[in-house]
């Protein structure tokens, strides 16, 4: 019969051997969440989000971008709520009983200041450990296409899932310009 004790140290050795390159060095990898866009794949790095609620609705901010899909109360505090579909230009995300907001926390690139940032899902498929030797690069989409979102794309449970880079998805001063640009031209529009 064998002990729990042993058991886990196979097992902690069969772990510790897959997280090794081809040369017995410990390998890097990045954890992620992987979630669902309109049956696509996506992952954001774990140490992003602060947490995973409930979608219990949103309240809307009238003359908002459409990407803006609302705020909500989050313990006091006002949180905007991001539809990515949207900001990928796709339709809007569909309510389900799956639908959730993931709470990212993002620096100002000087580790000084955090905006919370909400983004809605699909669905929360799982946390995963993705060894950055089964990450490939961003592939160049030609310069007509934005490819500066994307961090790199591996396979999880057979499909493909985007990492995303969210610095660049949910950059502040860009969706404030893009916010801008819509309230300029939606005035423009009610005065001619």
């Amino acid at each position: 019969m064998t002990s729990n004790r042993a058991v886990n140290e196979e097992h902690e050795s069969r772990a510790e051997r897959a997280n090794r390159n081809e040369h017995g060095k410990p390998q890097k990898a990045r954890h992620c969440v992987t979630f669902e866009l309109v049956d696509e794949v996506f992952a954001i790095e774990i140490h992003h989000i602060r947490e995973i609620i409930e979608y219990e609705g949103v309240t809307t901010v009238p003359l908002m971008p459409a990407f803006l899909r609302g705020i909500i109360n989050l313990r006091g505090s006002v949180v905007p709520v991001i539809d990515l579909s949207v900001r990928f230009g796709r339709p809007p995300t569909a309510i389900k009983p799956t639908t959730c907001i993931a709470i990212l926390s993002l620096g100002n690139g000087q580790g000084t200041d955090y905006t919370d940032i909400g983004v809605m899902l699909d669905s929360v498929r799982e946390v995963v450990e993705i060894p950055e030797s089964d990450i490939d690069p961003a592939p160049s989409l030609g310069s007509r296409m934005r490819d500066d979102f994307i961090n790199g794309i591996t396979t999880v449970s057979g499909r493909f899932a985007i990492i995303l880079d969210v610095t660049q998805v949910l950059l502040i001063e860009e969706l404030g310009e893009l916010a801008e640009i819509q309230l300029s031209g939606m005035s423009s529009m009610s005065a001619g």
